[in-house]
């Protein structure tokens, strides 16, 4: 049991009672794990009444649900529309509006020779919300935060931080830390705080999610899979969570013994159809027999050799045998 994880999830509810706009921080390069959590909690904050926004200091590429919000900059939505298309310089006339029928009416006009806008293209969102609360998931510091941080320091002064994190090394920086180092996922942690502010898991919360728990445990395979990991994913699949593929890892991994396999031999391409031809050999490659050779004389029939030493014992050749007691 770690500090605060008694009563951290009534004191987050306690403090988001008292305030309705904030942030969601995640740390620079974040995984997959940490997006999911950081969307799943977007979409249910704002499903209770809550402006906030989500914001990284690096370019975020996924397909969950929600992540077309993460932005570089900490700002929160508040209550001022913001109606965005993609526009070329000159290609507006003008923009008015009129009210009928209790309906307000924006009216906007291409220049004469340029394409109308495309309905399809223009994105709503909201700005101008303070920012009165901070949740960083996944962020084992406020500097893993990056830019969103360094720049924006006096905005975590004296705000209401929830520190929402699963790492080792987190500094339980924040006046509430929901952490749990033996967790399978954060994910599993943005579950709990969901289910603490009574959220409704609706399809999108459940799916993204599922995901980041799947990615977290290796689809879980991973040793800090417990059995409250799968009763987590067994419950998004009952909100309708939906399985989304794992994509391979492209960078190398480590097997069970540690190390890194070497890559495959390559071996060199060999010509079938060419025709052998069998190697020649040079005059010089032809090795000449020895001649003269001189031969010693052999001794004569029962003349000694030197290889016998003439004081040699006549015993000394015979094999020597070994007992308990000693020599025989």
């Amino acid at each position: 049991m770690y500090p605060n994880t008694n009563n951290t999830l009534p004191r987050i509810s306690e403090v988001l009672s008292k305030v309705n706009s904030g942030i969601i921080a995640i740390p620079n390069n974040p995984s997959v794990d940490a997006v999911a959590a950081a969307t799943a909690l977007y979409l249910g904050l704002n499903k209770i009444g809550k402006n906030c926004g989500i914001a990284c200091s690096s370019p975020v590429k996924s397909d969950l649900i929600g992540a077309d919000k993460i932005q570089n900059t900490l700002t929160s939505s508040g209550d001022n529309l913001v109606i965005s298309f993609p526009y070329a310089d000159g290609a507006i006339d003008k923009v008015d509006y009129n009210i009928q029928n209790n309906a307000f009416n924006m009216i906007i006009s291409p220049r004469p020779g340029q394409p109308k806008l495309n309905p399809n293209q223009v994105k709503y969102s909201y700005s101008g919300g303070l920012i009165d609360f901070i949740f960083t998931i996944d962020a084992p510091n406020l500097n893993s935060l990056g830019q969103i941080y360094n720049d924006n320091q006096a905005q975590f002064q004296g705000k209401n931080i929830i520190n929402i994190d699963r790492h080792i090394t987190n500094g339980f920086f924040g006046s509430v830390n929901y952490v749990n180092k033996t967790v399978s996922s954060t994910s599993e942690l943005i579950l709990n705080v969901l289910q603490q502010l009574e959220v409704e898991l609706d399809k999108d919360i459940a799916t993204n999610l599922y995901f980041g728990i799947t990615t977290a445990t290796n689809n879980f395979s991973s040793y800090s899979v417990t059995a409250d990991t799968f009763a987590a994913a067994a419950q998004l699949l009952k909100n309708g969570a939906v399985k989304k593929a794992i994509k391979p890892i492209t960078q190398p991994s480590l097997n069970n013994s540690g190390f890194t396999p070497p890559p495959p031999f390559n071996r060199p391409q060999i010509n079938n159809n060419a025709n052998f031809v069998a190697p020649t050999m040079s005059e010089r490659d032809v090795v000449k027999p020895i001649e003269n050779v001189e031969v010693a004389p052999s001794a004569p029939e029962g003349a000694q050799t030197g290889s016998a030493q003439p004081n040699t014992p006549q015993d000394w050749l015979k094999p020597k045998i070994f007992r308990g007691g000693g020599l025989i």
